[in-house]
């Protein structure tokens, strides 16, 4: 079993905690559990009458689940939210914390095919009950499809030659793993940023494979019926589209970040944001390079 730093180096933990707001007799979700951290830190604060409810589709993370009469782990993507809270009879709740990262475990192995470092099976899947993998996209999108999903979700330059640059490579054998993914794209990867360009499009197809943004959306709208009156919404993104749209949830209600208003110039939002977003600094990101992009937005419930 990993837990803690050995399964993911949490970021902001501290500010993670606090955005809470924590009340010892109070109901918490984390959404995405993980190796537990964030899990346990709310646990820690907790008094004999607070609940905990944690989600995670992932089986690798189950194990981690601490014994605690207090804790229920519902091992399910976390855009089914409001239906296992109704199911549990804990609604509404206190306040609900989402780390959206990629737990470094899962980046430091091979077998899972998120690593650029590792070779492996091309499967990306965070839930492996799941049956579309990342091969059988990569082996089956046309070339738009491809290009629209570099360009959407890994932000990737010159996204349409990189998508015929792999629809070519999978004419001559199928891709079906890691590696042979990477050779595939040599051929348009730029050399002074090999890494970060392999990154964008791995990160791109995960985010295909897993409908990421498509659950954080169903979270966010499903956080104004399960969060109570003075709750806190606290989110912790790696990338600019995930930050982008809890930026839009908590600033305006939406997600085109119009804000919307009534007749008297009220505004329509059922979150207040509390304070700015919170970035890590020099010394947490030298310890933890991933958590140079990492954004915490917090918000109460109106």
């Amino acid at each position: 079993m990993r837990t803690g730093s050995e399964y993911h180096e949490p970021v902001l933990s501290q500010a993670c905690i606090e955005g809470l707001s924590l009340k010892p007799d109070g109901i918490y979700v984390d959404a995405t559990f993980g190796g537990g951290g964030h899990s346990r830190a709310i646990l820690e604060r907790l008094g004999p009458k607070g609940r905990l409810i944690a989600f995670d589709r992932d089986a690798d993370a189950w194990a981690n689940a601490p014994r605690d009469d207090r804790f229920t782990l519902v091992k399910s993507d976390f855009r089914w939210l409001t239906n296992h809270l109704r199911f549990l009879k804990v609604l509404p709740i206190d306040g609900l914390l989402a780390d959206l990262g990629v737990s470094s475990h899962q980046f430091d192995r091979g077998d899972r095919g998120f690593s650029i470092r590792f070779d492996g099976p091309l499967d990306m899947r965070m839930d492996r009950r799941a049956k579309r993998t990342a091969a059988e996209l990569v082996n089956s999108w046309d070339e738009e499809r491809l290009a629209h999903v570099l360009k959407t979700y890994g932000e990737v330059d010159g996204a349409r030659r990189v998508a015929k640059a792999v629809v070519h490579a999978r004419t001559k054998q199928g891709i079906s793993t890691t590696q042979q993914l990477i050779e595939a794209l040599d051929p348009v990867t730029p050399r002074k940023d090999e890494s970060g360009f392999r990154a964008q499009v791995f990160q791109a197809l995960r985010i295909a494979v897993n409908d990421e943004l498509g659950s954080l959306e169903a979270l966010l709208r499903q956080s104004e019926e399960a969060i109570k009156q003075g709750g806190r919404l606290v989110v912790l993104s790696y990338h600019s589209l995930e930050d982008r749209m809890v930026k839009n949830w908590m600033r305006a209600g939406g997600f085109d970040g119009e804000e919307k208003k009534d007749m008297y110039g009220n505004r329509l939002r059922p979150f207040e944001p509390v304070g700015r977003a919170m970035q890590p600094g020099a010394e947490e990101i030298n310890v933890n390079p991933r958590a140079r992009s990492a954004r915490l937005r917090i918000a109460e419930r109106r």
